[in-house]
C-alpha cells in the first residue's frame, strides 16, 4: 500500500504564549494501519521553541533526529542531539526536545503502544 502525501494531515501546536512552536506531518492518518501505532509522523520543532518534558505510559516514543540541533533531556539528563541521532523513551519515561539552533529541528516521531 502507499500513501500519497494528499492522505498527510498536518498539524500545528502552539507553545504557552500561543506562538507556533510544533509543526507535525501525520504519516499514520490512514485506514488499515497498525492499531499499535499511536503516532508516526514528520515534525518540525522551531528555533528557540521545546517540547516539554512528559511522561509515556503504556507506550514507547522514537525520535530520529533528520536536520538541525537540540537539546534532548532523557529522564533528566540532557544530552546533544544531531542529524543520525536517535532517541528512545520507553514506558515509565521521560523526555522533551529544545531546538537550540537557528534553523527548524526535523525528526520523525514514531510512538507505538504497549
Amino acid at each position: 500500500m502507499i500513501i500519497s502525501k494528499e492522505n498527510v494531515v498536518k498539524n500545528e501546536r502552539k507553545n504557552d504564549a500561543g506562538e507556533i512552536s510544533l509543526l507535525i506531518s501525520d504519516l499514520a492518518g490512514f485506514d488499515g494501519k497498525n492499531e499499535k501505532i499511536r503516532m508516526f509522523g514528520h515534525a518540525e520543532l522551531l528555533p528557540g521553541q521545546e517540547i516539554k518534558y512528559h511522561t509515556h505510559e503504556g507506550e514507547s516514543e522514537t525520535y530520529y533526529i533528520l536536520s538541525g540541533k537540540g537539546l534532548y533531556n532523557d529522564n533528566g539528563k540532557e544530552t546533544e542531539i544531531f542529524p543520525g541521532s536517535v532517541t528512545f523513551t520507553p514506558s515509565g519515561n521521560g523526555h522533551g526536545m529544545k531546538n537550540t539552533g537557528e534553523e527548524n529541528l526535523n525528526f520523525i516521531a514514531l510512538i507505538l503502544i504497549d
